[in-house]
């Protein structure tokens, strides 16, 4: 079987009886950068009283990490140590799949406390694809993980049910590839609602523009402001004093929704945003309705709005690529706020020439 290009890295960190946390083992090697910032979204390194997250992932730069802790409980092999985490450096998005092998690396290390076993399988995934699940997990496959699945993985449903009518600012500003950030204080919430969130726009299908959790330090703002436009995760409400960092900022616990002034007048509303709202709305409280037919049914308004935003292209003299221009927009008599936003459209599809 064919094996995997996508693993980077693997790493142990131990929190021991004195509540001294340790980093155990790296495999082939990390920087003393990336593992402050790994350490940082590892909650064992947090204070004491600090809660167990089971699970987490984030991305940084062209990396992402997923993050599994569990209990010691009472392995002999590590009879100092309370609670370990497995962290995965990878390539790719797919928490399920990085879940199902950190569980299986996880249960190896605890049943023997040595490396070097964690470390063959490990290699069987790099190598072939495959790793055995031992007595308590699932035999391990690559290609039984498609990353469409992890796409759909979390419920579009549930977050436009928590934001109500106003999820057509969200919409809009990932539509238009604006910056989004996401406050809730519950990491393993948030996670599931930044992850759902570039399902409103289907037809890119893009989750490098996710930044599921983001702590307010330089080297990670640093990294994601690189990038013009995002949908990042905080769990630090005071994110929300800056204003710099987002376009849009959505308090998920708080049940609303904030355009930052330096980008109000991006988001001027129209009939065509009052009928997409009001239809994710309805599809989100109607029990018959899946996540998937909600995801297919805003697609489809979405290319129909792109469609007829192409309708109004011409061809450019020079590349022969059609083109929209402010002002063929302005000839067609639309509301000043309807021209806005298709302008932005359009420079968001590629269609405007700069």
């Amino acid at each position: 079987m064919a094996g995997t290009n996508s693993l980077l890295a693997a790493s142990i960190v131990e929190k021991d009886q004195n509540g001294d946390t340790l980093w155990t083992w790296t495999y082939p090697s990390i920087d003393e950068g990336l593992r402050e910032l790994l350490l940082r979204k590892c909650c064992l390194a947090e204070k004491e009283d600090n809660e167990i997250v089971p699970f987490s992932f984030g991305h940084f730069g062209r990396m992402w990490y997923y993050v599994l802790t569990v209990a010691a409980r009472e392995s002999e092999s590590l009879s100092q140590v309370t609670h370990f985490s497995v962290l995965l450096q990878t390539k790719d998005f797919n928490p399920e799949k990085y879940q199902h092998l950190s569980s299986i690396l996880a249960e190896t290390y605890r049943t023997t406390g040595n490396a070097a076993r964690l470390l063959d399988n490990y290699l069987s995934v790099v190598t072939r694809g495959i790793c055995a699940g031992g007595e308590t997990e699932e035999d391990f496959a690559t290609k039984a993980y498609d990353v469409r699945k992890a796409y759909v993985a979390s419920s579009i449903k549930d977050v436009v049910q928590q934001l109500g009518i106003e999820s057509i600012l969200v919409y809009t500003a990932l539509l238009l590839k604006k910056r989004v950030v996401v406050y809730h204080p519950n990491l393993q919430q948030l996670l599931a609602i930044v992850r759902a969130l570039p399902t409103l726009v289907w037809h890119r299908q893009n989750w490098s523009i996710v930044y599921p959790h983001v702590h307010l330090v330089e080297d990670e703002l640093d990294d994601l402001t690189s990038v013009s436009s995002y949908v990042a995760g905080f769990t630090d409400s005071s994110v929300e004093s800056h204003a710099n960092l987002y376009d849009v900022f959505v308090n998920v616990a708080g049940g609303a929704i904030t355009i930052a002034p330096h980008a109000k007048e991006a988001f001027g509303m129209g009939k065509v945003h009052k009928d997409i709202a009001t239809r994710m709305v309805q599809n989100a409280e109607d029990d018959e309705i899946t996540d998937q037919a909600m995801i297919k049914d805003i697609a489809l308004k979405t290319k129909d709005l792109i469609n007829n935003l192409k309708g109004l292209a011409v061809e450019d003299e020079e590349t022969g690529e059609p083109v929209v221009t402010l002002e063929l927009l302005r000839s067609r008599k639309l509301t000043p706020a309807m021209e806005n936003f298709l302008f932005q459209l359009a420079s968001a599809e590629g269609l405007v020439k700069f």
